[in-house]
């Protein structure tokens, strides 16, 4: 166990499988106590993971861990989420937004339902979210807020490829573009009560429940270790020194010489090697993009 959030209390949603779940493990390996939520306790839905096996897994590496049940497209879930996270662990000073579902379909075909889907999951949880959190920040004189990102967000490479012409991805692509744009000015207006706020992305594509069926199967992965030292890269520092930031996960720890470990921080793992194919307008440093 590190001790680099010692005393610290994260919330973490989407945290019963994939990015959500490797965020919450590397956070609570650093000593933070981590509420993880999800809709999923003890019975997975349609892909695997619960909340009960991320708090065993946490536990198991000796961390502590809550998990709290919430449906993230429900208002009231959302409403008292950070209330009830205030309840078991005794305040927030890390709110990392994690959760969603991406669904795909070109933009002239895709039904309503699914635009306001995903409008909730990734644009109406996180503001939210963060109307609830900044409060209990500011309590504590500190904080630290993480929404995930998407390198989709970034203009699609001329000349067009078959993802940008076929992949349905524009929607979810244009909201998370927003989401960008929401953190960097967020992470102004709260500049002054040193609550850093940033947005983290994966560099290409990380294969987990939900995501891989998007992921043609012979396309390259990234490990799933490098998002998670990247995020927790974002969760300790005061905002002076890092905030407004859009931070990728193979970029922004290459670029700062990041060492990077596993998710259960015992060992290091080989430093992030910067694909050909990765978009060519990602900046490094994390200072804009």
């Amino acid at each position: 166990m590190g001790a680099l959030l010692n005393g610290r209390i994260a919330l973490v949603t989407g945290a019963s499988r994939g990015i959500g779940r490797a965020l919450a493990r590397r956070l609570a390996a650093e000593g933070a106590t981590v509420v993880v939520a999800a809709r999923s306790l003890d019975a997975a839905g349609p892909y695997a993971g619960t909340l009960r096996e991320t708090v065993a897994l946490i536990e198991e590496n000796g961390g502590r861990a809550h998990p709290l049940v919430a449906d993230l497209e429900k208002d009231s879930d959302l409403a008292e989420l950070v209330g009830r996270v205030v309840e078991v662990a005794g305040g927030l000073d890390i709110l990392v937004h994690s959760g969603g579902k991406a669904e795909y379909a070109p933009t002239a075909d895709m039904p309503l339902a699914t635009f306001d889907r995903t409008i909730g999951h990734y644009l109406r949880a996180p503001f939210t979210l963060y109307q609830h959190a900044v409060p209990e920040m500011r309590k504590r004189g500190a904080g630290w807020i993480v929404t995930l990102g998407s390198v989709t967000a970034l203009p699609p490479p001329r000349p067009f490829d078959d993802f940008a012409t076929h992949g349905g991805a524009t929607v979810y692509a244009a909201i998370k573009s927003a989401v960008h744009r929401m953190t960097q000015g967020l992470a102004a207006e709260l500049l002054p009560d040193n609550i850093a706020v940033n947005t983290l992305a994966p560099s290409t594509a990380i294969r987990t429940p939900g995501a891989a069926e998007y992921i043609p199967e012979n396309y390259p992965s990234e490990r799933i270790e490098y998002i998670a030292e990247t995020g927790l890269a974002l969760c300790h520092r005061p905002a002076a020194e890092c905030t407004g930031l859009t931070a990728y996960s193979l970029h922004y720890p290459h670029h700062h010489r990041l060492p990077v470990y596993t998710l259960d921080g015992r060992e290091r793992i080989a430093d992030p090697e910067l694909p050909a194919y990765s978009h060519p307008e990602i900046v490094a440093s994390g200072l804009a993009g």
